[in-house]
């Protein structure tokens, strides 16, 4: 079979007729060409984002939120905490964009200080869902026999426990009435709650990615060629596996945004003196009649935040399947 790098060099002018003199032939025309690099399937999703608006959009209100978690001072000097009654229900305005709660505190200052509760409870119980579940997933997955009936009826007892039953009852034994948690404290009781009740998810997510990637043809090779455990599971299969997970995960953190919500709103979740966008809609609620603006505001940042992670897993959803692009 012939080099095309040779048949390049064989076809060049000779070193007597410059390179262009009297011919149409660019100077560069014996060297060998540069081949572009394949890409795998993450630079091929990249390139495919790259183009979607929905994508871009997504992505500005996201890192707009994160911003504000991290950093809220950067958007208001507010006291989100404190406040005077004489304000009580004041009506937006230049002095107040937002206007006034109940006791006289800024909504403005609560609503951006209430991202950072939002987006940590849902951020980590994200992570801690997709390291959970992954993990077991995995092992289900790729040991099967006993290890994987165990795991699975496991998970199975987990899935028969309501969403919203599991999390009252664990979240009103911790932080009940009469407990004195800390802020900290009560965030980790309901990242707690939530990664406990939703890592069957994604076990049963990666579990079904690992059965149908462990027999293709280089994890066979790779373990007849003598690879252990550890470096096909780690070189192999988890880089194959991680597209599902990756898009649930992102899908995830908004839904962990709208449940974090949910269960302030019930009263058994976040509680003062944490500053939520579930708290003040909770708060709201007995004074949408006359102050709906104090019911607006937050539900406007919480509706934006849970769609723009929806869409941005929408998006990724559909760059890293092929047949939907």
């Amino acid at each position: 079979m012939s080099d095309p790098s040779t048949a390049s060099i064989v076809s060049t002018p000779s070193v007597t007729a410059p390179a262009g003199a009297g011919s149409g032939t660019p100077a560069t025309a014996g060297l060998p060409q540069k081949h572009e690099k394949p890409r795998g399937l993450l630079g091929d999703a990249w390139i495919d984002l790259r183009r979607k608006p929905l994508f871009w959009i997504s992505a500005v209100f996201i890192v707009l939120f994160v911003v504000m978690a991290a950093f809220p001072s950067l958007f208001t000097s507010g006291d989100p905490v404190n406040g005077a009654l004489s304000r009580s229900r004041v009506e937006p305005s230049s002095s107040a964009w937002f206007g006034y709660d109940v006791q006289g505190r800024d909504v403005f200052a609560r609503t951006i200080y209430g991202a950072r509760a939002s987006i940590v409870v849902a951020l980590l119980s994200t992570m801690g869902t997709l390291l959970i579940g992954g993990a077991m997933g995995m092992i289900a997955g790729y040991r099967g026999g006993w290890v994987d009936a165990l795991l699975s009826r496991g998970a199975d007892i987990f899935f028969g426990l309501p969403f919203v039953l599991g999390s009252i009852v664990i979240l009103t034994t911790f932080n009940g009435s009469g407990t004195d948690n800390s802020e900290w404290t009560i965030m980790g009781l309901v990242i707690m709650s939530l990664t406990v009740l939703s890592w069957p998810v994604v076990m049963r997510l990666m579990r079904s990615s690992v059965l149908a990637t462990k027999e293709a043809d280089y994890i066979v090779a790779a373990r007849a060629l003598g690879a252990g455990t550890g470096r096909i599971i780690l070189k192999h299969l988890l880089p194959n596996c991680l597209a599902p997970l990756l898009v649930y995960g992102t899908i995830m953190v908004g839904s962990f945004i709208g449940a974090e919500a949910t269960l302030s709103f019930l009263g058994i979740g976040l509680k003062t003196p944490v500053v939520s966008w579930g708290i003040m809609i909770s708060e709201a609620q007995n004074y949408i009649r006359v102050s709906p603006f104090l019911l607006f505001f937050p539900s406007a940042f919480l509706v934006t935040a849970v769609l723009s992670f929806v869409m941005l897993g929408e998006t990724v959803r559909e760059a890293l399947d092929p047949k939907l692009r």
